[in-house]
């Protein structure tokens, strides 16, 4: 019924969008739980930039298809709240940010936070691996590139940028004076 024929190019986008998809949950879960001290936001890019790219894969494929012309019940859906709430201690102070709402149609901004954009990533995605974990690996691709397109996409760019946006300040907003004690010590080294 959700399968997808073995050797078709479609079973091969099905693997490794779903092992894209498992690393992004494994990393956001990981880094939510606190179990990577210090690195949080490098690795959070770096997962999240990963995904971006599988889901531009899944943008540049023709529409995916299935056969039934509904969707099976994969199940509750995945309770998010708990992970939100954890990521958005962990961005405490630059979690909140503004973003254009919709670059090509307006110049109008509206309020977003970085925890959010996570979390609502993550609930999409799981709905798909629920899908593909359940055998409906044709579902699992459609609804991963369905909602790339509606929704997921758009969230893990923006969280892509502010990322990189606060890895940035972390690392290029220094002082006048720690910068001009920089300069001196490297051109008397």
């Amino acid at each position: 019924m959700g399968e997808i024929q073995a050797g078709s190019d479609l079973r091969e986008v099905a693997e490794s969008t779903q092992a894209h998809v498992r690393a992004f949950l494994s990393t956001v879960t990981e880094v939510a739980s606190g179990a990577a001290p210090g690195a949080e936001l490098p690795l959070l890019l770096l997962a999240t930039s990963d995904l971006v790219a599988c889901g531009a894969h899944l943008a540049a494929i023709t529409d995916v298809v299935p056969a039934e012309r509904f969707e099976p019940d994969s199940g509750p859906d995945t309770d998010v709240d708990p992970l939100r709430d954890a990521l958005s201690r962990l961005f405490d102070g630059f979690d909140d940010y503004v973003e254009v709402l919709d670059p090509v149609l307006g110049t109008e901004t509206g309020p977003a936070t970085l925890s959010g954009d996570l979390a609502c990533v993550v609930e999409e995605l799981a709905k798909g691996l629920a899908h593909y974990d359940d055998g409906h690996e044709l579902e699992a691709l459609w609804w991963w590139q369905f909602s790339y397109l509606s929704c997921w996409g758009e969230r893990a760019a923006s969280a892509v940028r502010v990322l990189t946006s606060v890895l940035a300040h972390l690392r290029l907003d220094v002082d006048d004076d720690v910068a001009q004690e920089a300069e001196y010590d490297a051109l008397h080294a």
